[in-house]
């Protein structure tokens, strides 16, 4: 998965390949090695599992490995939780710490056996990285400074299904706004300077934002779904496999070469991306779509929004709001920041300022307010459980002035107009 592990987008993904594996109870967990090292590493697990449950239906452990450091228990422990899974999955964090922490343990050989067993191993963002022969130190090189160049990868890629490849999540990434974030956060101009870096035979596999690539060992077939696409690239030119793509991994290997040999493969159209016109093809028989960059995405339901509320539909302005904090909540989880991130969490909070007015006071009938105040009081609800306190306090400030009183209780929240006098 290229991002949105833990977002709305990527739920329908891990329900489909939990499927391959059965009815529930199915054996699985979580490897939270990559982000070991932030302070929020309990609330990251928690939240992930509550993803799993809530969005999902499948219940997960957590196999804990946050440092190479820890206790010959904690290991044995890990691992144990590995070997025992049927779908195991890690994320975001840091690419080179969790390699820095796996390497010469026990974790890289667990997670090879799980997966030659007949296990699902979804490894996603920072983890995904980790996959191929070699990997992108990210932060190093972009929030550092640090000279492009790769280090060792796990080559659990390799291992499996013999393509020899750098993976890049956050392939279309476009969170820098004026400068250039594609590939994850390298850019055009650090990529050209890492290809000319790569082993030989070793090829860029890019896996777009809220993507995936399902590798299927037993059928050797590939398949892509998400919002955007999987891109073989070799010295500059590129062959995309769009979303809904249905093919082989054979024919990754084969675009790989085909590439390398300097061929021009066959197309069904181009892919509208000047910074790649070295060239770059769509794979035959399929049609190109790209995840919405953020601020484009935020504009989108601010505008839906702005229409329904002129127009005086509040269940399509209420659908606009709730699924603009939905974009922005699968973003956070993403683990992006970025300042269209904070814009569109800016917009959010106008947006509720003007719902907040237009759900009317003590004079509007129930049932003209409620869809509006309900919908308020679930973005409410949300904001708290996730300890964003300013939110929910401009929710309730904005129903107060609105002349709606909140009433907090063990069961929620519910309201009522305000007494006039």
């Amino acid at each position: 998965m290229g991002s949105g592990e833990t977002a709305p987008t990527m739920a329908k993904v891990h329900r489909a390949l939990f499927e391959r594996l059965g009815p529930a109870p199915v054996p699985a967990a979580i490897l939270d090695t990559p982000y070991g090292f932030q302070e929020n590493a309990d609330e990251l697990s928690a939240r992930t599992v509550k993803f799993f449950a809530e969005s999902v239906g499948r219940e997960v452990g957590v196999a804990s490995y946050r440092s190479g450091d820890v206790d010959a228990m904690t290991t044995a422990t890990a691992v144990a939780r590995i070997r025992a899974a049927r779908y195991m999955m890690a994320g975001p964090g840091s690419p080179s710490y969790a390699l820095r922490q796996w390497a010469g343990g026990p974790i890289p050989s667990a997670l090879a056996d799980m997966l030659r067993d007949g296990g699902i191993l979804t490894m996603a963002s920072a983890a995904a990285l980790t996959l191929g022969a070699v990997t992108i130190p990210v932060y190093e090189i972009y929030k550092v400074g640090a000279e492009a160049s790769w280090l060792e990868g796990l080559d659990l890629l390799g291992s499996a299904t013999g393509l020899r490849a750098a993976v890049i999540p956050h392939y279309d990434n476009a969170e820098g706004g004026n400068h250039d974030t594609r590939f994850c956060y390298m850019g055009e101009r650090r990529l050209r300077i890492l290809e000319q870096q790569l082993p030989p035979g070793v090829f860029v596999l890019g896996v777009d934002s809220h993507t995936a690539l399902v590798l299927d060992l037993d059928r050797g077939s590939a398949s892509v779904s998400g919002l955007g696409g999987v891109t073989v690239r070799v010295d500059g030119r590129s062959v995309v496999f769009p979303s809904g793509s249905e093919t082989t991994i054979e024919s990754l290997a084969e675009a790989a070469r085909g590439l390398a040999a300097g061929e021009s493969p066959a197309v069904s159209g181009a892919v509208g991306d000047p910074a790649v016109a070295s060239g770059s093809a769509v794979a035959p028989g399929t049609a190109a779509r790209r995840a919405e960059p953020l601020r484009d995405e935020s504009a989108r339901l601010e505008g839906t929004f702005v229409a329904a509320l002129a127009g005086g539909s509040g269940p399509a302005a209420v659908a606009a709001l709730l699924d603009l904090d939905e974009v922005i909540e699968g973003r956070v989880r993403a683990g992006e920041d970025s300042p269209d991130l904070d814009n569109a969490r800016s917009t959010f909070r106008s947006l509720i300022v003007r719902l907040g007015e237009a759900g009317a006071g003590g004079a509007a009938p129930r049932t003209v307010a409620a869809p509006f105040v309900e919908a308020l009081l679930a973005v409410r609800a949300r904001a708290r459980e996730t300890r964003d306190w300013a939110t929910a306090d401009l929710v309730r400030d904005r129903l107060t002035g609105a002349g709606i009183e909140v009433q907090d209780g063990p069961d929620g929240s519910t309201w009522s107009f305000a007494r006039s006098g």
